[in-house]
């Protein structure tokens, strides 16, 4: 419920998941941040740090340890950092990876991609603004849309077979947290989909998508089939606002429009439910730079910022706004004065970014 608890006294416990690759660089950079900005707002965060990736084969056997899951269950949120399942060994390899894990386990079936220009990094579109709703738990990854099992296999061994399944209660349920988003931001929605040709189940997520939209009249609707939907953001991105559409297709246009936006390295989401949601940066784990403290934190740092503002309206808290809008206020200034990471075209380490936004948040009080 919310405004229950007393402002004055609360603490709000957060996990922390550093996962694999550049990880242990971008997700301590991020807390680090926060927790700068929180304490400017007066906002108490008790950071909890749980297991997870490579490093937890190692130690538990598995990268998802149960005691993790069962930790974050009794949490607000977390920040959940990239993975690089791709390394691990059998039989951890071939199963769900652990953002997947979660997801599945806490059914955070939204996920949600915010794709603004970004200043000082190269974007394709300059003036580009838009979100991303993409459902998170079925769909053409087949991997989250059963029971058990992954939703694919081999008759025989030339043949392989997956399952994609599209709901009506996942698309409404989607549907609605796009539109009360585009109801907050420009009032415009674009349904994406392949419904000339999967017509029974894209079909289904565009008509259960517009059906809800008779509850949003205020709210201008279209829809663009999804290969339609890549050429229209590539040339005028600056014309869409809400995005919402089905895990794969969402998955691919978030990709594109981080890039046209600027970089993959600035492209922040949240995964989230009813109850719980999960910061977490659009781009992987890269290995290849991997404790070099070259890093580009500014996805994950704003994955968090949008974390603070999910809670915001979650616990109605509004200095867990103020959290949000120190962090990205950091972000833009320390970019601004000429502090950014080598992808950003700066000569800047991970640390020394981390420093920069730090005194920039301290400067702004």
């Amino acid at each position: 419920m919310r405004g229950t608890r007393t402002m004055s006294t609360t603490t709000y416990r957060l996990g922390v998941l550093e996962g694999d690759g550049i990880g242990p660089e971008i997700v301590p950079s991020s807390v680090e941040i926060a927790t700068a900005a929180a304490r400017a707002a007066g906002v108490s965060v008790d950071w909890v740090t749980l297991p997870l990736g490579a490093s937890a084969i190692e130690t538990h056997g598995t990268p998802v340890p149960e005691e993790t899951k069962e930790a974050l269950a009794g949490l607000d949120g977390w920040y959940l950092g990239p993975h690089d399942s791709v390394s691990y060994p059998e039989p951890h390899k071939s199963a769900l990876n652990p953002s997947g894990t979660l997801r599945k386990h806490f059914r955070l079936f939204a996920n949600i991609r915010p794709a603004k220009s970004f200043p000082g990094a190269k974007a394709v579109c300059d003036d580009a603004d838009l979100v991303i709703v993409r459902e998170n738990t079925e769909g053409f990854y087949a991997d989250r849309n059963t029971f058990a099992g992954t939703g694919e296999f081999m008759p025989t061994p030339d043949t392989a077979i997956m399952l994609g399944i599209i709901t009506r209660e996942a698309t409404e349920r989607v549907a609605r947290v796009a539109f009360d988003l585009a109801r907050s931001r420009r009032k415009k929605l674009t349904i994406v989909h392949k419904a000339n040709v999967l017509k029974l189940t894209t079909g289904l997520f565009r008509t259960v998508c517009q059906e809800v939209a008779q509850d949003y009249p205020d709210v201008v609707v279209d829809d663009f089939h999804i290969d339609a939907m890549t050429v229209h953001l590539v040339r005028r991105a600056q014309d869409f606002d809400v995005l919402v559409t089905e895990n794969m297709f969402g998955d691919i246009l978030s990709d594109l429009a981080g890039e046209i936006s600027g970089s993959l390295g600035t492209a922040p989401s949240i995964n989230a439910s009813a109850t719980t949601a999960m910061a977490q940066a659009s781009h992987g784990s890269a290995p290849d730079i991997a404790g070099r403290n070259i890093a580009n934190p500014v996805a994950m740092i704003l994955s968090g910022a949008m974390l603070f503002e999910w809670l915001t309206a979650k616990h109605g808290d509004d200095r867990l706004a103020t959290v949000a809008k120190t962090i990205e206020k950091g972000v833009a200034e320390a970019i601004a004065a000429g502090t950014s990471t080598r992808d950003l075209g700066g000569s800047a380490s991970t640390t020394e970014f981390t420093a920069a936004v730090i005194e920039a948040i301290g400067a702004g009080r």
